[in-house]
């Protein structure tokens, strides 16, 4: 991000920022944040059986009129006064129980939030459950059961890069507002607030602007496949570079949320960085990929499992290297070419508690070591 910035597309209203600045829409305008470097039934447990059953590919016109009455209006006020800045983003129906679906950027201290359906009727809601580490938040309201029309929700591990989709929400307040576009790029790292970044989040050229937050990413068989999130940009408008967290992410914390008011993460505990062309010819590896661990944090899963950081530096023409530390090359059997291939793993396949295998090269010989999930300290 050279000359860009990261934008929460949460709210309206926000002043122009600089670049490299994060800024969360859905707060007042003085709430910057520092630079980032790095169903259909009534069942809470029922995201797996909504997979879209539309089997041909719709038009956006039958898109939008099947979906808009299922995305809600989320605003949203911090602090006890009524005069108090709020903010603006969007929603959907998760099911006939009233859960609405946001992202956690767009409630996070709210005093009140309130959900207005597409007829313009509003219910206050309550916040069920937020999880911070992949924007996602559950919020339930007492509505008239004919407004609840819940969003199917789509398979996002079969999306393509190139396939048409579509978003749907509140950008700057213009309800119910559509556009489109195409998926730029699956298995993105999204910085985040809470201290960790977003796996496997989405890119997407279709507009998305302040206010877009929370609403959802369609595929063209109407199936919710993503969740919008946050926008790329210099001036805090849509420049086509939009992300959305995956309906993967939503099947497998959504559900947890609901029941529990929260998720645990697992959590490996090493930092490090990902082996470049110049690092593979200092450490005279053949293929520039993997992850050297240079940190193992103490007392977590890596150290108990006994994998090795870095215990010293060299110089090469001016630049200072580090070596000795274990370098990963597979988990559970998949290659890692850096480090995003072990956070999406984690991300979709494990949970607190589990086992997963590291394939490691230490001192010029691969060996395989066994650790055990623990759960994710808080990263901030």
């Amino acid at each position: 991000m050279d000359k860009s910035g990261l934008f929460v597309g949460g709210t309206i209203g926000a002043a122009m920022v600089l670049a490299l600045v994060v800024v969360l829409f859905i707060a007042p305008p003085e709430s910057l944040k520092p630079n980032i470097i790095a169903s259909n039934d009534d069942s809470v447990n029922t995201v797996e059986k909504t997979i879209s059953s539309f089997s041909k590919s719709l038009s956006l016109i039958e898109i939008f009129e099947k979906s808009e009455p299922g995305v809600v209006r989320v605003n949203v006020q911090r602090g006890e006064s009524e005069d108090v800045t709020g903010g603006i983003g969007s929603g959907f129906v998760f099911d006939k129980k009233g859960h609405i679906i946001t992202n956690a950027h767009v409630v996070k201290n709210a005093s009140k939030v309130v959900v207005t359906f597409l007829d313009g009727r509003s219910y206050n809601a309550e916040i069920i459950g937020v999880d911070e580490y992949t924007d996602l938040a559950v919020i339930k309201v007492n509505a008239d059961l004919a407004l609840l029309h819940p969003l199917s929700i789509g398979d996002s591990s079969n999306l393509k890069v190139g396939e048409q989709i579509a978003a749907i929400g509140n950008p700057f307040g213009l309800s119910g507002s559509m556009t489109s576009g195409i998926v730029s790029q699956l298995g993105r790292l999204l910085p985040s607030g809470s201290g960790y970044s977003i796996p496997d989040v989405i890119q997407t050229d279709a507009a998305i602007n302040p206010g877009n937050s929370g609403g959802p990413l369609l595929n063209m068989r109407g199936g919710m496949v993503g969740i919008n999130t946050a926008i790329q940009s210099t001036t805090g408008s849509n420049t086509g570079v939009g992300f959305a967290i995956p309906s993967q992410t939503v099947a497998k914390i959504v559900p947890t949320l609901i029941e529990k008011g929260e998720y645990k993460h697992p959590w490996i505990g090493i930092s490090g960085r990902d082996i470049d062309p110049d690092m593979a010819n200092v450490l005279n590896l053949k293929d520039a990929i993997g992850f050297l661990v240079i940190t193992v944090v103490e007392n977590s899963p890596a150290s108990s499992a006994g994998l090795i950081g870095s215990d010293k530096t060299i110089e090469v023409d001016g630049v200072t290297y580090p070596m000795g530390g274990d370098i990963i090359l597979g988990v559970d059997g998949i290659e890692v070419r850096k480090i995003d291939d072990i956070l999406i793993h984690l991300q979709r396949a494990k949970s607190v508690g589990d086992e997963m295998v590291l394939e490691v090269l230490r001192d010029g010989r691969t060996t395989n070591i066994t650790i055990v999930l623990q759960e994710r300290p808080n990263g901030n």
